[in-house]
Parts: structure tokens; C-alpha cells; sequence
């Protein structure tokens, strides 16, 4: 699975340089940590055993569910799954949906880069936690890559569905276990009018549509194997309350990812199958989990290795290859993203935004 950064908090930014080195508060992590590597373990194991592990993908995806919320209370942290739960159901099958179409790399990117602005539009509107579209491009990307033909479309949709709702599950059991009041998910109301409103809203639904646009773009021409990295990591450094935080998320994605190939060339050399790939998935989750919220380059160290291994897990490729990919991709993404940032004027300042 791929994290995305936490949220920025109100405060002085650190500079991007200095933010590599800024550790944040605790926060509760190992809650977050369990559910989300239950959430992801149970999907993938069943699959796995069954012999299925073409469909690991869609419950990947469906699983991503439990990340959202990590701080609010169970009532409010349901809603919320709930409303990003149906999203992430629905990149899923648009993905597999687009996987079937001719033309596919080329439609990959201009209908991923219309995602990522619809939504940044929807994380905005419903106060989604972590803000923004990455969760929807990447699912919806990777999906688009796996060969399908239409009759999967009903068949990825329903297991990232039920992987959905196992995480809705997993949530509400770890409420009761903590004795949480029990009561129904507070689904929140979606503010699509004061989202489009706000200052600098166009503008920035623009900035993902261009950023995204051209990063999936220049790696789908130049023939690079995975163009959605390069989408990835253009989202990631479009997020955040000012240009300082999004540059810094643009670095530190940069310089963990480079660190992170370090630890993923050993696990991938290693080349760990069936189950105990599985398992390996889980603990990198677990561990990204833990420290995300607390540096996101730190958390690429175990990010950037549990996306390499989901890949793996399903079609295995030339390790070598792949790494160089990863990097190039996601530096490509990153410099896009900042050099969209720079042109385009932001006057969206002081608000958490995707």
C-alpha cells in the first residue's frame, strides 16, 4: 500500500530541508498500525490461499479504507471510512473498467489526472483525513494496468467491497475493545459548494489536472513501465496548507523514496512468494503506519518497498528494472509537481487542503 503524508497542522513550516529531520507526536499510531495491517493481512491471505492472486490488487485498494481517520473517534472515523470507502470502490472498477479500453496508457493518464482533481475536490467537501486524491490516482492507475477484461469489472468491484467493509469492521471491533460509545458512523455531510468556493479552489483543482497531466504524460512517452508513479508522487507534493509544506512533501518524498529503494532491494532480491510475500506486505504496513504520521520520509523507507513487493506479489519483474523505475518515476512527479507549484500562483494559504 502507499501512505500518504499526514496532514498539516496549524503552526510554523519547517523548510523543506529541515522538515526531513522533524519527528512528530506519537499519537496513538499502534491503533492505526493494527487495524490497518489486520485490514490488509485477512484480504490478501484469503486470496492467496485460494489462489487467486490476480484479485490481491482490488483488496489492496479496498483495504486502504482503514488509513482514513486515524485520529478521530469511532463514530466520526466510520463516516468517514464509509464515504472514502464507496470512493476507493469506485477508482477501482473506473480502473479495471478503463484497463478493457483501447488506447489504455494514454486514457490512464487523462482520466487519472481528471480523478485527482474531482478528488481534491471531494477531500475537501467531506474533510477527509489524510486530505487529498493520492488513495483514488493510485487505485485507480494501477488498476487500469492489470490486464482485465469487462467480466472483471464486477468481480474487482465486489472484493474491493467487501475488503471495504472488513476494514469498516476491523474499526468498529477496535471501538468496542477500547469501550468506545457505541453508536451509528457519523456519515459527514459533504460541503461540495464551500469547497469549490473557497479561495484559490479552482486554481488548485487546475494545478492537479496539469501536474498530473504532464507527469503521467512525459513517463507514458518516454515508455516507462509504471507512469502512474510519476502521477503518485505529482499528488503527493500538491497537498498541504502552503507552498513550503508541499515542496517539503515533494522532497521528502524524493529522499525516502531513494532510501527506501535501499531496503527494497534486499527484500526483492530475496523475492519472498505466496504467503510469506504476504506476510512481509503486512509488516511493512504496519510499519509505515507507525511512523507516517510522525516523518513521511521516514515512513518511505517501509513505502516505497511494500509498493514494489504488492507489485511483485502478483506480476514479479527484473528487480534492477524496477528500482531505477521507481526513482526515475517519482523524481519526475515530484519536479513536475513543484515546477506546477511555482507557475501557478497559490492563494490558498493557511488551510489544510488536497
Amino acid at each position: 500500500m502507499n501512505a500518504a503524508p499526514p496532514a498539516s497542522r496549524p503552526g510554523p513550516t519547517p523548510s523543506p530541508w529541515r522538515s526531513l529531520l522533524v519527528w512528530g507526536p506519537y499519537r496513538g499510531a499502534h491503533r492505526v498500525a493494527l487495524r490497518a495491517g489486520v485490514s490488509v493481512l485477512v484480504p490478501l491471505l484469503v486470496l492467496t490461499l485460494a489462489g487467486r492472486l490476480e484479485l490481491t490488487p482490488y483488496a489492496a485498494f479496498g483495504a486502504f479504507t482503514s488509513l482514513y481517520g486515524r485520529q478521530h473517534g469511532r463514530r466520526q472515523r466510520a463516516g468517514m471510512q464509509v464515504v472514502a470507502g464507496g470512493f476507493l470502490t469506485v477508482a477501482v472498477t473506473l480502473g479495471v473498467a478503463a484497463s478493457a479500453a483501447p488506447g489504455t496508457r494514454w486514457l490512464v493518464v487523462l482520466l487519472g489526472a481528471l480523478l485527482g482533481a474531482a478528488g481534491s475536490l471531494a477531500s475537501d467537501a467531506y474533510r477527509w483525513h489524510p486530505p487529498g486524491p493520492l488513495f483514488l490516482v493510485f487505485a485507480f492507475a494501477v488498476c487500469s494496468t492489470v490486464p482485465a477484461g469487462l467480466t472483471t469489472v464486477p468481480v474487482a468491484a465486489g472484493v474491493a467491497a467487501l475488503s471495504v467493509l472488513f476494514s469498516l469492521l476491523i474499526s468498529h471491533l477496535g471501538g468496542v475493545a477500547r469501550r468506545e460509545p457505541w453508536g451509528r458512523p457519523d456519515l459527514p455531510s459533504p460541503l461540495f459548494v464551500d469547497a469549490w468556493s473557497a479561495p484559490g479552489a479552482a486554481t488548485h483543482l487546475v494545478r492537479h489536472v496539469v501536474a498530473l497531466g504532464v507527469a503521467g504524460a512525459v513517463a507514458t512517452a518516454v515508455g516507462w513501465v509504471h507512469p502512474y508513479w510519476a502521477m503518485v508522487a505529482a499528488v503527493t507534493v500538491l497537498s498541504g496548507p502552503d507552498l513550503s509544506s508541499r515542496l517539503a512533501r515533494g522532497l521528502q518524498r524524493v529522499v525516502g523514496t531513494l532510501l527506501g529503494l535501499a531496503v527494497a532491494a534486499p527484500v526483492l532480491l530475496w523475492g519472498p512468494r505466496g504467503v510469506v510475500a504476504v506476510l512481509v506486505i503486512v509488516g511493512l504496513q504496519v510499519l509505515t503506519e507507525l511512523v507516517v504520521g510522525r516523518n513521511y520520509a521516514v515512513a518511505l523507507l517501509f513505502i516505497t518497498p511494500l509498493a514494489l513487493m504488492m507489485g511483485q506479489l502478483v506480476h514479479p519483474a527484473p528487480v534492477r528494472p524496477l528500482l531505477e523505475d521507481r526513482l526515475l518515476e517519482t523524481v519526475l512527479g515530484a519536479a513536475v509537481g513543484a515546477v506546477v507549484l511555482l507557475v501557478v500562483p497559490d492563494r490558498r494559504a493557511g488551510r489544510v487542503t488536497g
